[in-house]
């Protein structure tokens, strides 16, 4: 099953902000995620993130481009069956994660 996607208004931009390959690369990611991404313990893709390094982004999941050192952070919205992306960038000490905790207050995530 493919699950809705959806976009804060900042992640679009982290992402037009990314060069065009990398673009590619993200979106090609968030594709084959979006089939199923629920928690690798419940058999999908996502990896659990968790409370750390100041920022608590319990309930939310992440994306790992190792290759290219990009994160991508999103919430499931079960109730809708939508993966909500919250943050896309490169990891830089933790940074995408701060991102990712100031956006989840925000926007009440």
């Amino acid at each position: 099953m493919n699950w809705e996607l959806d976009y804060l208004p900042e992640a679009r931009k982290d992402i037009k902000d990314l060069e065009r390959s990398k673009q590619i690369l993200v979106d090609k990611a968030i594709k084959k995620v979006k089939k199923n991404p629920l928690p690798q313990d419940e058999g999908g893709y996502g990896k659990p993130l968790g409370s750390k390094h100041g920022t608590n982004l319990t309930n939310m999941l992440k994306i790992k481009l190792r290759g290219e050192g990009i994160r991508v952070v999103y919430k499931l919205i079960r109730m809708e069956t939508k993966m909500l992306i919250v943050v896309v960038g490169v990891r830089e000490d933790e940074e995408v994660y701060a991102i990712a905790q100031r956006r989840r207050n925000k926007y009440g995530l």
